[in-house]
């Protein structure tokens, strides 16, 4: 490695680990929350049964679920303008993005509570609880242990998927590092050391999800 390697390396690691700070984290969470509410919303309406919404829910989902995410984050930025709906990139972004993990979390979710014995739903009416308030209480803290890391692994998929948001230019830390590697010809120095930063980004959440999950198998 010669000198003028590391001095592109050194010079462009905090232009390129700011906007992951500023830009790739916050949409991830963003997005994420917002899927995952998506995705209990979700999967209590299949669970539930309402025939309408059911056929609504599972719609969507095979949509979501059949296409590619890049083309999804197309299509709600270059497309629906033609319908008259503009947006934004960062909001742009965090719409498929959360569309994207409502539909394959709602599937965990749904696995999830489906796999929570079907007495713990009697045990709750027979106390008095509310279909609504035994879902709260008793289903659902169930469930999500068994949902955990699998909506983990999605949480860190994220991470790294939030990358396709430089296709509609949004400068998140792929799109800075895009932009670098334009002015100095040096694309391979420049995307691997995103890639360790990314791969920094990964390895410590997934410390985060063992610690998780340490802790939950504790408390059962």
């Amino acid at each position: 490695m010669d000198a003028r390697t590391i001095e592109i390396l050194q010079n462009s690691f905090m232009k390129i680990l700011i906007p992951g700070l500023t830009y790739t984290i916050p949409l991830t969470l963003i997005s994420f929350f917002l899927g995952l509410v998506l995705a209990l919303l979700v999967a209590l309406i299949q669970i539930a049964d309402i025939k309408v919404l059911k056929h609504v829910a599972k719609f969507y989902v095979w949509i979501i679920r059949g296409t590619p995410l890049l083309v999804q984050i197309f299509i709600i930025f270059y497309g629906l303008p033609n319908i008259g709906i503009i947006l934004d990139p960062l909001p742009a972004a965090i719409i498929a993005f959360s569309l994207n993990v409502g539909a394959y979390a709602s599937e965990t979710l749904r696995a999830a509570i489906l796999s929570v014995p079907k007495g713990q739903l009697e045990a709750g009416y027979c106390v008095g609880l509310s279909y609504f308030k035994t879902m709260r209480l008793i289903i659902l803290p169930q469930a999500f242990k068994t949902a955990f890391p699998p909506l983990f692994n999605s949480f860190i998929g994220l991470v790294k998927d939030t990358s396709l948001a430089a296709n509609i230019t949004v400068t998140e830390m792929f799109m800075a590092t895009q932009q670098i590697a334009a002015k100095l010809y040096e694309p391979l120095i420049l995307y691997c050391e995103v890639a360790v930063i990314y791969l920094f980004f990964c390895t410590v959440l997934s410390k985060i999800q063992k610690y998780g999950e340490k802790r939950m198998s504790m408390s059962q």
